[in-house]
């Protein structure tokens, strides 16, 4: 009768350890997600800047300026709706860049520039906070697949972490906008 009391609280023991390893990855991944919104957000609060400098020099442009205003709204969902979005306005803040290089006077301008460092500074941010949280989804999704830590996952209904996959703007050159 000790070997089997002794086995019920090793599998207790180990349960509740598991369990905790769960809640851990759990809010590591939160975590990591809050800190992709962050940047996101500040990114977000940076683009109407840039609108306004760009639409100074090349008010014209109102397709490209108008598409970067529209798809800076809308911004919650899942992840993948999210990563979605996000990548949608990474290629609008391209499309912008691509415009102003039309206008060198533009390029030259103090504040455009200042813009510019701010976002590309931003985007570094967004994709080290993004990799941050695709290690933490790989840690949880890991601790789901893996055995024995599986048989607690199903227990509580552990679901599997979307990873976020999204192209910054700083991942690629300015395509050429010929008009």
């Amino acid at each position: 009768m000790d070997i089997a009391l002794i086995i019920v609280l090793a599998a207790i023991g180990w349960s509740v350890w598991t369990y905790n390893r769960f809640i851990k990855r759990k809010n590591q991944v939160m975590e990591a997600w809050s800190g992709i919104d962050v940047q996101l957000k500040r990114r977000a609060n940076l683009i109407p800047n840039l609108i306004e400098t760009v639409k100074g020099y090349a008010s014209h442009e109102r397709e490209a300026l108008k598409e970067v205003t529209e798809l800076r709204t809308g911004n919650d969902g899942s992840v993948a709706e999210r990563s979605d979005q996000e990548r949608k306005i990474s290629q609008a803040v391209r499309n912008l860049l691509a415009v102003a290089e039309e206008y060198p006077d533009l390029k030259a301008n103090t504040n455009f520039l200042d813009l510019q460092s701010n976002l590309d500074s931003i985007e570094e941010q967004i994709q080290s906070a993004r990799r941050y949280y695709n290690g933490a989804v790989r840690r949880w999704n890991t601790l789901i697949e893996s055995f024995p830590s599986n048989l607690i996952a199903n227990i509580f209904n552990f679901d599997l972490a979307e990873y976020f996959e999204i192209e910054l703007a700083t991942e690629r050159a300015v395509p050429k906008v010929d008009f």
